[in-house]
């Protein structure tokens, strides 16, 4: 029988999986199921994985034959996932490398509710080709738009690391109904850049909380850790609150489960304080449509 969870619906327990991975695709869904199981232990009602925790972070390179890393939706990894949630009674958001198609792959994450029912898909909006994230050469941009989705313990949105950049996402996104936005991610650095991974990491977390003051809402961002090929995984996952505090934040280095406690009534207290959506000016906006504005003659 599932775990019985408090009745509350404004007290909500997440738990952020913080992993390292290695090559072996079903040893990283074993341990996956292993600290759900964990962290449901410790009362979290909500549990997140890392973007494309099965596998090693592929996309340092463009090789052909990691598209035999991806599955379909459903497939394994969502069915096993989906017993994971039945029989602890949590709401699991998981990365998948999804093969749509032949030929036709995205970055995506799912979400299963407690009762192990598969509530929906979103994929990766915003597909970066950087150095050591060649992810344009594997992934199509998503096509599903910005969603919230109803669980048994809230609702959530789910936007994928390079996501975590734009405010547009997360507005989107809060304006559909998320109490929280879940970023699963991959980020790292390189050998020697020791400097600039300290002040990325400052800022893609200070961008991330932006986007919990400027909606009202909870953000719980979840990295992997760990070396793998030239990147290291810098971890500090972390969750904070609708007035940008952190709640709870992991270190840089090791596996953690990562557990906060969010009261959901915090989000009407905070948009009473600050009533951003309110005062949006929704008549005056067309021009964020396009790509650049010209300056005007």
């Amino acid at each position: 029988m599932p775990m019985q969870k408090p009745s509350n619906r404004d007290q909500v327990t997440l738990a952020l999986i913080q992993m390292s991975v290695s090559a072996d695709a079903k040893a990283n869904l074993a341990n996956a199921i292993k600290r759900i199981g964990e962290a449901a232990a410790k009362g979290a009602q909500i549990v997140c994985l890392p973007e494309l925790f099965r596998s090693l972070y592929f996309c340092q390179e463009e090789d052909a034959s990691n598209f035999s890393l991806a599955e379909a939706i459903p497939g394994e990894t969502t069915a096993a996932l989906s017993r994971a949630a039945r029989k602890s009674g949590v709401v699991i958001i998981a990365g998948v490398f999804e093969k749509r198609a032949r030929g036709l792959y995205h970055n995506s994450a799912v979400v299963i509710d407690a009762d192990g029912r598969l509530l929906g898909t979103y994929r990766k909006m915003h597909i970066p080709d950087d150095p050591h994230f060649y992810e344009k050469f594997y992934f199509a941009p998503g096509d599903l738009g910005f969603k919230a989705y109803k669980t048994r313990y809230g609702t959530i949105g789910i936007l994928i690391c390079w996501d975590q950049w734009y405010p547009e996402a997360a507005r989107l996104t809060a304006l559909r109904g998320a109490q929280i936005l879940f970023y699963p991610t991959a980020i790292g650095s390189l050998p020697g850049e020791e400097r600039a991974a300290k002040e990325m990491r400052a800022a893609w977390e200070t961008i991330q909380r932006s986007h919990g003051i400027a909606n009202g809402v909870f953000v719980a961002a979840v990295n992997r850790v760990g070396a793998e090929g030239e990147m290291d995984f810098w971890g500090s996952s972390f969750v904070s609150g609708p007035f940008g505090e952190v709640i709870a934040k992991a270190g840089p280095s090791r596996d953690e489960i990562l557990i906060a406690k969010c009261d959901l009534g915090k989000i009407d207290s905070t948009r009473h304080d600050w009533p951003f959506l309110r005062d949006r000016r929704i008549d005056a906006y067309d021009g964020i449509a396009s790509r650049f504005l010209d300056k005007e003659d």
